[in-house]
């Protein structure tokens, strides 16, 4: 059977985790935040994995990078949101702590795998 190569790295793995906590964190968000911080949280999430993916697919290591690029992007917009919905008291201190260990996972995942990549590209 063959598996898509995004589907064996920790990192995608771990930010579609990220994406299904976001979309049931911001189930509980006001209603008048639906359109707002509700849904930029869930595109910024989201938005972390789909590049990944995207990246992976690509023919160069170069083009790869670029899109885990943007995926980082992506995973600091999603930490910046977090902020704002923390000092909006929509999400709860436990969340955050959880939250912010995530996103410090991914975040060193998608260094670590820049590096890998770019090394690799230089042979």
């Amino acid at each position: 059977m063959y598996v898509r190569a995004h589907k064996r790295l920790n990192v995608w793995r771990e930010s579609v985790k990220l994406s299904i906590d976001i979309y049931k964190i911001t189930e509980r968000f006001p209603k008048t935040e639906i359109y707002g911080l509700t849904s930029q949280m869930r595109r910024a999430a989201v938005s972390v994995p789909a590049n990944i993916a995207e990246g992976a697919a690509r023919r160069s290591s170069k083009e790869f990078i670029a899109y885990l690029y943007i995926s980082g992007g992506s995973l600091s917009e999603l930490d910046t949101l977090i902020e704002i919905a923390c000092q909006l008291e929509y999400l709860k201190a436990e969340e955050r702590t959880l939250l912010g260990r995530q996103i410090d996972s991914i975040g060193s995942k998608l260094g670590g795998l820049i590096t890998h990549l770019a090394s690799r590209s230089k042979r």
